[in-house]
């Protein structure tokens, strides 16, 4: 993780969300992991990332989705973000799956 690009308030950021994360249960590495996440996204949304993907920039930002997706619990990706990694693996039939397959096909 390219911290030393971090301004203030990202690092700042990032010890809020990573405290929180604690808090609520998660271990040290996987809130490490959740914060960083949501902080490069957030830089990635604002334009101070370098080359930001598309699924950072076209996705609603971290602080307005709120708790949105926390339904399907950790890990809740959405069907754009779930095809584009089934793309990078290879997997066929992908863009005639729905979500339920494309988890199952991912985890395998």
């Amino acid at each position: 993780m390219p911290r030393n690009d971090w301004s203030p308030k990202r690092e700042r950021q990032y010890a809020h969300i990573k405290e929180g994360l604690k808090k609520s249960g998660k271990g040290e590495k996987l809130a490490e992991e959740i914060a960083a996440r949501t902080v490069n996204k957030e830089r990635a949304q604002h334009g101070e990332a370098e080359e930001p993907s598309a699924s950072s920039v076209n996705d609603i930002s971290a602080s307005r989705r709120g708790g949105l997706r926390s339904h399907s619990g950790a890990g809740g990706r959405t069907l754009a973000q779930l095809r584009n990694e089934a793309s990078e693996r290879g997997v066929k039939g992908r863009s005639k799956m729905n979500k339920a397959q494309l988890e199952s096909a991912l985890k395998r």
